[in-house]
């Protein structure tokens, strides 16, 4: 999967992240994933915070309706929040049932720094600016887990995490990474033009974007550290 696939702009945005962006899809919790070196109890507490992680990340997405400015932009953000509450999250429920932590234990999970640094820093790119602003907060973690997914379908080398692999692999969710690339490209060009690359706004989505990025590797980090 290469990032031309979510569409030209999540590919710029991508490049322009530079070492962080490999930093966080070839983070070692990524490797554990692959070759099922990552513990178990790394895996399941990666998981109780990842689902606090999504019920912010779904409010988010709901934001992104309030800012959106026609019907095509609500829709996709719409859609978005019904996957995450209605489908990744039951993935987290499932695995964890498995394990004995009900959902309601999920939803009480107490939130790591790290965590909640991400998070609120999500939710204020959307409160203090716009669609756009909302859009490069989130894009990171919509299409690096799609890349991460893919990637790891094709090299993972046990089965130990498989059923999370062939969630972010899967075709509902790599439609899912397409809709939002293309979600992006079209606010991008329907608000700043289609040479929004040369003008002084764009660094600053890059910015964003990049600020992001580097939260995405601090939560591997955490998931390290149970």
């Amino acid at each position: 999967m290469s990032a031309t696939d979510y569409g030209r702009a999540f590919g710029l945005l991508r490049d322009a992240a530079g070492q962080s962006w490999r930093d966080y899809t070839r983070h070692a919790f990524v490797q554990g994933l692959s070759d099922g070196g990552l513990s178990r109890e790394a895996f399941l507490h990666y998981l109780r915070q990842d689902y606090v992680f999504l019920i912010h990340f779904a409010r988010a997405w709901a934001l992104a309706v309030t800012k959106s400015e026609t019907p095509q932009e609500m829709a996709t953000a719409a859609a978005t929040v019904d996957a995450l509450v209605n489908h990744e999250l039951q993935l987290h429920v499932s695995i964890c049932a498995e394990a004995g932590i009900s959902e309601a234990d999920l939803f009480a999970t107490p939130e790591r720094a790290g965590n909640l640094a991400y998070t609120r820093y999500v939710l204020e790119s959307g409160y203090s600016g716009d669609l756009l602003d909302l859009l490069a907060a989130l894009a990171p973690c919509v299409m690096g887990y799609g890349e991460i997914g893919t990637r790891l379908a094709q090299e993972a080398s046990s089965e130990t995490y498989r059923a999370w692999i062939e969630t972010y692999a899967g075709e509902d969710y790599q439609q899912s990474c397409i809709a939002v690339g293309e979600l992006l490209d079209d606010a991008l060009e329907r608000r700043l033009g289609a040479d929004y690359a040369s003008l002084p706004r764009w660094q600053s989505l890059c910015d964003r974007f990049a600020t992001a990025t580097r939260l995405e590797v601090g939560f591997w980090d955490m998931g390290l550290t149970p």
